[in-house]
């Protein structure tokens, strides 16, 4: 018999023989699908989030901030800035003859969390006359746009479903100030839909921010002009603004936040993959322990170590690889498609959707694969030194 042939049958022989260790082959499986679960939970919290912030942004429009600014909290322009800014080169004229540009504030206000029944923070977003129009994926759903002049204000879809008392029609309180909710908007898989809008002069007022803005939304004729708008704000005197693309801006808010999320799934699903390679290693022993006589019998009629290091080393990988599928499938009932939250840049809560992709899947089911690679390397090596005589006389 060829050695192939030799490998094939041992092969075969060994995954028949898994029901044989049952309960431990159980274990085996169920310790690899929590690592991939786990993992798998944590990358899938980072992709959504990810997927969000960059779903946010639009290659034609620009988002201005103070030179030095990383994000809008941090970032402070005057009233005559945002006016030069609406002169600037490539910006889209409306409907109504007038630049479509959108000086903006973005402040952080408590709300409560229907989860926790806790306090976190939310943003609230000042927006002018063209704020829906800077803002392609956003549409009102339900009631209306706010009255401008007025103490009223439009709650994000997501925001709704993360917070409670923000009701079409309740009345919220900020500090002294006492709001009315006279819309819900949508903006599918954006963060927007994580913040509440209102007037911006009657922000600017009530809140005692002057005149200022901290950003400024362009749109611009096309992508293709948006270098020259950016050599404009940074080279005017009065202006040495930095402006960028929206998809840059909310690509690197990604890249950052979502890198800490990250770093919390990995090393934490490492840690459990040592425990379920522990778990992997006793079972491949154990199986090895069980078959010693019938190993002997293989290497005595002609068998070669070869086949039966691969024979245990396939039954380690066809453990982990039940593992992983198991714990994909527990990921993507359990947790594709819900809702969460966490801090964004401006720390406060973006409400986003858990998303598992290709790509994540593949890294969790390799790292249980390594699993059943390492689990079986050992045991295999031990099967394939088994001494013949020896374990016959046991």
């Amino acid at each position: 018999m060829s050695l192939m042939s030799q490998t094939r049958s041992v092969i075969a022989m060994n995954v028949r023989s898994i029901p044989q260790r049952l309960w431990m082959s159980v274990a085996t499986v169920v310790s690899i699908a929590l690592v991939v679960a786990v993992l798998l939970g944590f990358l899938s919290l980072a992709n959504g989030f990810n997927q969000t912030l960059k779903g946010s942004g639009a290659p034609d429009v620009a988002i201005v901030l103070r030179e030095g600014s990383e994000a809008e909290l941090n970032s402070t322009l005057s009233r005559e800035q945002v006016d030069l800014l609406a002169r600037g080169p490539g910006v889209k004229i409306g409907a109504d003859g007038r630049p479509i540009v959108s000086g903006e504030l973005f402040l952080v206000v408590d709300g409560i969390k229907k989860s926790s029944r806790t306090k976190a923070n939310m943003p609230l977003r000042g927006v002018g006359a063209n704020g829906l129009l800077v803002r392609k994926q956003a549409k009102i759903s339900q009631g209306r746009m706010f009255a401008p002049g007025s103490n009223e204000i439009v709650v994000g879809a997501g925001l709704l479903r993360e917070f409670e008392g923000f009701e079409l029609g309740k009345l919220v309180r900020f500090g002294a100030q006492t709001w009315r909710v006279v819309g819900v908007f949508e903006a599918p898989g954006t963060v927007f839909e994580s913040e509440l809008w209102a007037d911006a002069p009657v922000v600017q007022s009530l809140f005692k921010r002057g005149t200022s803005f901290q950003t400024a939304r362009v749109v611009l004729t096309s992508p293709g002009a948006l270098p020259a708008f950016e050599a404009y704000a940074k080279s005017e005197p009065r202006l040495q603004l930095k402006a960028q693309s929206e998809l840059a801006y909310y690509a690197a808010q990604a890249e950052r936040s979502g890198l800490l999320i990250r770093y919390f799934g990995w090393p934490l699903g490492i840690i459990m993959a040592i425990g379920a390679l522990a778990g992997a290693l006793n079972t491949m022993y154990a199986s090895v322990s069980s078959r010693a006589a019938e190993i002997a019998t293989l290497r005595v009629i002609g068998f070669s170590g070869f086949s039966a290091f691969m024979g245990t080393m396939v039954e380690a990988m066809v453990l982990s690889a039940i593992g992983a599928l198991l714990g994909v499938a527990i990921c993507a009932l359990g947790f594709n498609g819900l809702s969460a939250s966490t801090l964004g840049a401006g720390f406060t809560q973006v409400a986003f959707r858990v998303q598992i992709g290709p790509e994540i899947i593949g890294q969790a089911v390799t790292l249980a694969l390594i699993i059943g690679l390492v689990g079986g390397i050992f045991p295999g090596w031990r099967a394939a030194r088994q001494k013949p005589l020896l374990a016959l006389a046991a």
